[in-house]
């Protein structure tokens, strides 16, 4: 019997496609009001990647993308729901994923 990897968030981030172009996401709620930045640097750049992600997929940020987001982060969605706040944007989809609100997506492109 074979054991089947469960994947890990650096393996599932080399699955999506590149944020080199990006210079930001903004995330706004349904009345347009910026809720949260994900920026192109060192320590957001795995949310970019799957933030991005899920805006081309979802076309937004649903309770759908928030689970899908939740499983591309995978150990890391651990880790949040035991010490929220240590994660901001994954408490964000956990929150989303529980019946929050959907937050739409604009990108920031890098000049």
């Amino acid at each position: 019997m074979s054991v089947q990897a469960i994947p890990m968030f650096a393996d599932n981030l080399k699955q999506l496609p590149k944020v080199s172009h990006l210079e930001a996401l903004r995330l706004l709620d349904g009345e347009g009001v910026e809720l949260a930045l994900i920026e192109n640097k060192a320590g957001q750049i795995g949310s970019l990647t799957i933030y991005n992600h899920l805006a081309q997929t979802f076309g937004a940020i649903t309770a759908e993308a928030a689970r899908k987001g939740l499983e591309l982060y995978a150990e890391h969605s651990e880790d949040a729901r035991a010490n929220p706040g240590k994660h901001p944007n994954i408490d964000r989809l956990i929150a989303i994923a529980a019946g929050g609100a959907t937050l739409r997506v604009k990108h920031v492109f890098a000049l």
